[in-house]
This record gives C-alpha cells, sequence and structure tokens, in this order.
C-alpha cells in the first residue's frame, strides 16, 4: 500500500511538473503598443496644444513621414488592428474602413485613419476594432461632478497645483517631424515618466485632511479607464497566431504597456526598431 501511495504521489508530482510547464511555454498572442500624439488635435487631454503649434499632417512632409511610418509598422505584419474609438461606435468605423478599402473615403487628419485604416488596407486586415473606454467613477466623485463647487475646487488644485500634469507638462510643443516625436514618446523612460505623474496631483487633492478623494477620481479617470482599454483588447477574437498593432494615445502606454508586459496572455512588442527604419522607406 505504502509503495502504490509514493507511486501516486511521484505520478502526480511529474504532472504537475508538466502542466507548470506547459503554462510557462503557453504561446502568447504578440500585441504592439504604438503611442501617438493625437494628428487631429481634439485637446481633450490634459495637456493643450496652442493654435500656433498645431501642425497639419495632411501638408508635407507630414504625409510622406505618415506613409512611411505605415510601411515601416506593416513590417510587423499585424492581423488585428486597434484604435482609440468607443465601442459604440463600431458600426460606423466598420461603414468608413470598408468605403476606404473601396477607396470611396478620403481619410481625415486624425491618426485613426492616418494610420489604423492606411496600415489596415496595406495589410488587408478585415476589421479595425474599437476598444476605448473613459472608466467609471466611484459614486463620492459622481457626487462632487454634480456639486458645481466641489467641482471647482478640484478643478482648481488640478490645473494650479505645482506637481499637476497641467504645471509639470504645460502646452504641447510644435511637433517638428512625426517620425521623430513618435520615437520620442515610445521611449520605455519617457513612458515611466509619464505615469510617475499620475500619482502627484489630482492624486494627492483632498476635500477633508485624510480623506481619498484625488485617489477616487484618479482610479476613475485613468487606472479604471485603461484597465477597461486592456478587457475590450482580450475580448477581440485572437490567437496565438494573431498579432495586434494598437494604436492609441501616448498616455495611455503608462498603465497599459505594464499590463501586458506581465500578461501571461500577450507578448508586448516595441514600435521603436520599426520607426527606427520609417525613414528608409
Amino acid at each position: 500500500m505504502r509503495k502504490i501511495s509514493l507511486l501516486l504521489c511521484a505520478v502526480l508530482i511529474y504532472m504537475g511538473g508538466l502542466y507548470g510547464q506547459t503554462n510557462d511555454i503557453a504561446p502568447r498572442t504578440k500585441i504592439m503598443t504604438l503611442g501617438v500624439f493625437h494628428f487631429a488635435y481634439p485637446n481633450l487631454d490634459a495637456v493643450k496644444t496652442e493654435a500656433e503649434n498645431k501642425i497639419s499632417v495632411l501638408e508635407e512632409p507630414y504625409q510622406s513621414e505618415i506613409i512611411a511610418i505605415a510601411h515601416a509598422i506593416g513590417d510587423f505584419k499585424p492581423t488585428i488592428i486597434a484604435i482609440e474609438v468607443t465601442p459604440d461606435k463600431q458600426r460606423r468605423i466598420d461603414s468608413l474602413y470598408l468605403l476606404y478599402r473601396n477607396n470611396n473615403f478620403t481619410l481625415g487628419k486624425d491618426e485613426i485613419y492616418q494610420l489604423g485604416f492606411r496600415i489596415g488596407k496595406n495589410l488587408n486586415v478585415p476589421v479595425i476594432y474599437c476598444v476605448n473606454n473613459w472608466g467609471r467613477h466611484y459614486k463620492n466623485i459622481d457626487g462632487l461632478f454634480n456639486d458645481s463647487a466641489r467641482s471647482a475646487k478640484l478643478e482648481e488644485y488640478y490645473i494650479n497645483s505645482p506637481d499637476s500634469i497641467y504645471m509639470t507638462s504645460g502646452s504641447s510643443k510644435k511637433v517638428s517631424g512625426i517620425i521623430d516625436e513618435l520615437k520620442e514618446l515610445n521611449e520605455p523612460n519617457q513612458i515611466q515618466d509619464r505615469l510617475s505623474l499620475y500619482l502627484l496631483n489630482p492624486f494627492k487633492y483632498e476635500e477633508q485632511a485624510g480623506d481619498f478623494t484625488g485617489v477616487d477620481f484618479e482610479t476613475g479617470r485613468w487606472f479604471n479607464r485603461n484597465l477597461r482599454i486592456f478587457r475590450n483588447i482580450q475580448r477581440i477574437p485572437q490567437g496565438a497566431d494573431d498579432r495586434i498593432l494598437l494604436i492609441i494615445g501616448r498616455e495611455h502606454l503608462n498603465l497599459l504597456n505594464l499590463f501586458f508586459d506581465v500578461s501571461k496572455e500577450f507578448e508586448l512588442v516595441s514600435p521603436l526598431p520599426y520607426l527606427g527604419n520609417a525613414g528608409n522607406k
């Protein structure tokens, strides 16, 4: 009986080892996160761009650069492309993308068109997936937003605090070249530094000493939002042979790259080597 027990233990240990090895070598879906500035300058982010610092990506030399970037990123051979648009707009994106693939749509300034649609058509990618989300706030933060006096105090603190994103970043500078700009925005040190700002202000804002108003605000505005974007990407039908290209505002990389980097489902791929080849296209 003792011999049988020892044999069963040995078999279980062996099978456990096999199971662990299988998990360790399970194939993961490659995903490239391409962080961008917003080509159409909607100025919806904390850092604004003044009129004199805006460029028209439809003009030269920017158009040639964008075409070169599209071809260079195309060398990654994505089979899935995801963009910073909410899923409720999926039917509209499907319609516009179909028109573009049939040469019946002129690309607008936005990066979802200039890069997403362009790369998709070049590689015959069938669908451009919408994965954005705006996050969800706690009830106490919803209550703050519905109180004009309270929300005004948060806004004042948000804008004028010395270590606020507004104060540390200021207005966005004028882009001199899109290839070089995207290289800079996708540098790991830049991405990590941007995340550090989200742990300053308004993160530290308190309506009453010792409360977590700023923490709760940032939880919904940023952390919850990016976790939801990550979940939307998980929802895309995909396999180990697929290669995902995510085109999204550079700020999101400070969390999304972290999520993808530690994920057991995805293998994070840097766009930097591909952008380095864009000047040769």
